[in-house]
């Protein structure tokens, strides 16, 4: 078998083959020729999602197009694009995406395929913004879906159950300038009674924390410069950062974007990272439970209490609002969600320990996984009302189940 790692070098894709198709007919074949494939993209996955007993594709070689319509207002992007080569591209012809998650050095295709998501309480995960998608299937053939047809909700957010993502098609809005700023010391009363106004106050909102802590942390909050602000010097009792700060103690911070309410465009702020730097810490394993809005405040509480057991393994948590949507298997499905992000450090054993307790404290809350990160186990059907016409989606899509790999079946069956 041969074995290649994904970026933050926690995990080791399992596979006979793995082939960077450079176009439509070369992947059919390939796709075809096998009993089993999976996809990768940025290796931004942290878990087996990927892994497969015969053809792991790369889309590094596929089709890197970005198209706009200003007329219908949309890009339509190849299946190997990434968030930060499209964010430029955009702005450069005066147009956004609504949000970008952390990283903007992912792959729109994986990142949709999985849920992941930026930050807002009016913002929905990236895969809200996608208004069409084409698919090569299991059987070779060449599908696309436009939002609104049968089966697009179940399409979008795949887990890469359907198929290969040639292509996506997003809306997109007209470029905006957003500012950063930071706040130190809020205080975990004021977080808890006031959670709601906390993630209200700005386009997007996150709260960093190591959960055994006085305070949080920071609050890092995004206003967009054609809003009116409001937050002033004072954040709920914490105070304004006067110089730009990482979240993680100790990292540098050249690697994140620029702070302290510089304006700046979209493109260079919604995401934490510049694009032009190795992404956060790299050798790290992340996991993320997004938990329903009404039973976050007993979420945070709950993983507060096992604090001290997370202390030693944890580089940061990150708790931000994700707005509810459609799509079947998204983490968001029908409800407003909050996400808590944790980056550990690359301890295998000692992360796979602590997370059955996290799983216990936050499961029976409601909480959903994050598709392509580290978690303990999930009961699917019992989180997703729709997984039913999932499956049945995934039989009609790849009848010879030739994209179902042991991760899609443990989820899907």
């Amino acid at each position: 078998m041969h074995e290649q790692t994904n970026w933050a070098g926690n995990h080791r894709y399992r596979a006979a083959r793995i082939v960077e198709p450079g176009g439509l007919d070369e992947l059919a074949a390939l796709v075809t020729g096998s009993s089993a494939v999976r996809v990768i993209g940025s290796r931004h996955s942290f878990n087996d999602i990927a892994d497969t007993d015969d053809l792991l594709i790369s889309t590094a070689g596929l089709p890197t197009s970005i198209e706009v319509d200003a007329d219908a207002r949309t890009v339509t992007v190849g299946g190997g694009v990434r968030y930060g080569d499209l964010a430029l591209a955009l702005q450069e012809q005066g147009w956004a995406l609504h949000n970008l998650a952390s990283l903007p050095h992912i792959s729109v295709a994986g990142a949709v395929a999985t849920a992941t998501h930026g930050s807002g309480d009016r913002n929905g995960n990236l895969a809200t913004a996608v208004r069409g998608i084409r698919l090569l299937t299991g059987t070779g053939e060449t599908v696309e879906l436009r939002r609104g047809d049968p089966g697009f909700d179940g399409a979008v957010v795949a887990i890469g159950a359907l198929g290969v993502v040639v292509s996506l098609t997003l809306d997109i809005v007209p470029t905006f300038a957003v500012r950063q700023r930071l706040f130190a010391g809020l205080g975990w009363d004021a977080a808890a009674a006031r959670l709601d106004e906390i993630f209200a106050s700005a386009y997007s909102v996150s709260l960093f924390t190591l959960w055994d802590e006085p305070t949080v942390s920071l609050a890092w909050i995004k206003e967009r410069v054609d809003e009116p602000a409001r937050v002033g010097d004072d954040f709920f009792g914490a105070v304004a950062e006067t110089a730009p700060r990482h979240m993680i103690a100790g990292m540098d911070v050249r690697n994140v974007t620029e702070q302290v309410g510089v304006e700046g465009p979209w493109s260079e702020r919604l995401a934490h990272f510049r694009y032009a730097f190795t992404p956060s810490a790299g050798a790290e394993i992340q996991s993320e439970y997004l938990v329903p809005r009404a039973r976050a405040v007993a979420a945070i509480e709950a993983v507060r209490g096992l604090g001290p057991r997370l202390r030693g393994l944890l580089q940061i948590t990150e708790i931000r609002s994700v707005a509810a949507d459609d799509l079947w298997l998204s983490t968001a499905y029908a409800t407003d969600v909050i996400g808590l992000h944790f980056t550990w450090v690359r301890d295998n054993e000692g992360v796979a320990a602590v997370l059955p307790a996290l799983e216990e404290v936050l499961y029976p809350l409601g909480a959903r996984p994050h598709w392509g990160k580290v978690f303990s186990g999930l009961d699917a059907q019992a989180m997703y009302p729709r997984l039913g016409d999932f499956r049945a989606l995934a039989d009609r899509y790849d009848p010879e189940g030739r994209f179902r790999n042991d991760f899609v079946r443990r989820v899907i069956g």
